[in-house]
């Protein structure tokens, strides 16, 4: 098997025929609605680029993802239906609902997931990872950027010993912008899909549409009366219910299936 991660790097492009992407509720898209329902996201935007670079009805894609999916879940799930269909490109973001768990350790959950980066690796041309998001401003996840900085060092350190490539959303610094995050301030907005669709698209050696970096346009200035108002509105109607499914041992992906588990062309 040829090191694909090598000619991406190198900044040969290559027409990628298919694509499924794996991973939790970042990847299946929440935060991104679409008219029909269901979520887009950024690795359903990341197809649409990829498929422009092929003749209409060459390029495959399934979104395997599933919200609130732990990184032993997505394994155990996921990864084997992603080895089965054999795709030419994966992009494997997992890992992040596990170190948002009281008490985890980010170097127990890095060293399953270098398993299962080997284990896709053995099959797929071109594995993707994705670091974690630089959370210093969101409320609850800054007091966690430490575990996630953590987790984030070890994706790079297994993307170098694997040959991927890797989409560094710690370095993405366009989604610190409060415009880049839904409602629940915990899911990217279409927006924010919209930038990290683009970032990947860049790593893989894509000339895109835009500049996943460009600067957001000026903003109204808030007053305190509105920045606490809405604070109240998201502690009410998404942090309390995030708390007691948490409390509960609930999950948002419970009874929730993949919404793309075949490659099919766009």
């Amino acid at each position: 098997m040829g090191d694909d991660s090598k000619n991406i790097s190198s900044g040969a492009v290559r027409a990628i025929g298919s694509y499924a992407a794996v991973g939790d509720s970042f990847t299946e898209g929440v935060g991104d609605p679409g008219r029909d329902g269901a979520y887009i996201g950024w690795a359903d935007r990341l197809a649409v680029l990829l498929s422009d670079q092929r003749a209409e009805g060459e390029f495959r894609y399934a979104n395997l993802a599933v919200r609130g999916r732990l990184l032993d879940q997505i394994v155990g799930e996921q990864v084997p239906r992603a080895k089965e269909l054999a795709p030419e490109l994966v992009t494997f973001c997992a890992g992040g609902n596990d170190i948002l768990r009281p008490g985890s350790d980010p170097d127990d959950v890095a060293e399953r997931y270098e398993a299962a980066v080997a284990d896709l690796r053995e099959s797929v041309g071109t594995v993707l990872l994705c670091t974690g998001f630089d959370t210093r401003g969101m409320p609850v996840l800054k007091h966690l950027r430490g575990k996630i900085a953590t987790y984030t060092a070890h994706v790079r350190a297994i993307a170098d010993r694997h040959g991927c490539p890797v989409l560094d959303l710690w370095s993405l610094k366009s989604v610190q912008d409060r415009r880049a995050w839904s409602d629940d301030r915990l899911h990217l907005s279409a927006d924010g899909h919209t930038r990290v669709a683009l970032r990947a698209g860049q790593v893989l050696g894509l000339q895109v549409p835009a500049d996943p970096d460009q600067p957001w346009p000026p903003e109204a200035e808030r007053s305190a009366a509105d920045a606490r108002r809405d604070n109240i509105h998201w502690a009410r109607e998404h942090l309390v219910p995030w708390i007691g499914r948490r409390l509960r041992g609930e999950s948002s992906g419970d009874h929730v299936e993949p919404k793309r588990p075949d490659l099919l062309p766009l």
